[in-house]
């Protein structure tokens, strides 16, 4: 496969370096003059055309720079190197803006505040992303007899775009329950510690390998985070198996995704941020013949080990104590989603509120 790809660049910079050399019609006819003219007297002589001078200009476009032969990159070739970034939370502002003057939609994705959230909930979005979506939103309209896609709609498309299209599973009623239950428990902690988190969609609805999610994002665009940020988002990947103990006495099988992305949050902390103690760096350690990520790197070293499991242990004490001190409100959107099988954005916060109102009339 290598080899392929070298004769390819062999071959391309073969072609660049002879765009401007004579071609070989041209190099025989100048040959062809050249032995006319010495058999004829000075004053008869033919005259050789002037070169042709053509201005070339060569584009290439590749979305894997870092992977590109040096070759192709030396003064003389490729002379002029432009990078072309994801759209910004205002890039796609405008591009959202542009689409939707050309696709048909209800009246309430023309509100500012909506057009805002759009662009906040398609960070990382390509504009050709953010076209298919808005496609995608009018197919879940049509499928529902209506010509205009709405918000629900664009979160349906969303959904079906980032992690699939939902497929009839018929579960127990043990199964929904327990989905129920572990959903709600990530919901309930994401209200109470992700400050400066969006509620998005809260759903039993299995979709490739999940069988229930809650997607929430960030209010606003970030790139940086806290330490205190980071354990919250280790507290709400508990959310779901504490649930369950709490509510079942014991967790299941569906926390597996949630312990693998909680242990690598915990390791980035220990191995690369400097956040638990030490600054030793493992990301400064030389690669040896096995490539191994920051998360093996910590997990192989017994003290970085512990402390990945301190904080681990640590935050999931804490959200015991939260969600025991909270049960009203996993119990409210567990019942919600039994119910509807789906929450999206104001719905859930709504339930969430509702439940808040009824503790606080309960203990007057």
């Amino acid at each position: 496969m290598s080899e392929g790809i070298s004769g390819v660049v062999n071959e391309l910079l073969v072609q660049m370096q002879s765009f401007d050399e004579p071609t070989i019609g041209s190099r025989m006819r100048g040959a062809v003059i050249d032995l006319v003219n010495r058999m004829l007297p000075e004053m008869k002589q033919f005259k050789k055309r002037p070169p042709v001078s053509s201005n070339i200009l060569v584009i290439g476009a590749t979305n894997r720079a870092a992977d590109l032969d040096p070759a192709l990159l030396r003064p003389g070739r490729f002379d002029r190197s432009i990078s072309f970034d994801l759209p910004s939370r205002s890039g796609r502002r405008e591009i959202i803006d542009y689409y939707l003057q050309r696709k048909a939609h209800v009246p309430e994705l023309d509100r500012e505040d909506r057009r805002d959230q759009l662009a906040a909930i398609t960070l990382g979005y390509s504009p050709v992303m953010i076209e298919h979506l808005f496609d995608e939103a009018l197919v879940w309209a049509l499928r529902s007899n209506r010509e205009s896609m709405d918000w629900t709609d664009v979160h349906q498309a969303k959904m079906t775009e980032e992690i699939g299209l939902k497929q009839p599973v018929e579960y127990t009623d043990e199964d929904r329950r327990t989905i129920a239950t572990h959903e709600s428990g990530h919901a309930v902690v994401a209200y109470l510690v992700g400050v400066g988190r969006k509620l998005e969609v809260l759903s039993i609805v299995k979709r490739k390998d999940a069988l229930g999610l809650l997607a929430h994002s960030d209010t606003e665009e970030r790139f940086t985070r806290t330490r205190t940020e980071l354990i919250a988002a280790i507290q709400i990947s508990f959310g779901g198996m504490t649930a369950e103990e709490l509510f079942f006495g014991e967790a299941g099988t569906g926390p597996g995704g949630d312990l693998a992305s909680a242990t690598k949050i915990a390791a980035q902390m220990v191995g690369s941020f400097g956040m638990a103690g030490t600054l030793v760096s493992f990301d400064a350690i030389e690669p040896g013949p096995v490539s191994m990520g920051i998360v093996g790197k910590v997990l192989g070293n017994d003290d970085a080990r512990r402390a990945v499991e301190r904080i681990l242990d640590r935050a999931k004490g804490d959200v015991r104590g939260l969600l025991d001190a909270n049960r009203d409100l996993v119990e409210a959107l567990r019942d919600e989603l039994l119910r509807f099988d789906e929450l999206v954005g104001d719905e859930i916060l709504s339930v969430l509120h509702k439940a808040e109102a009824a503790r606080e009339r309960a203990n007057k």
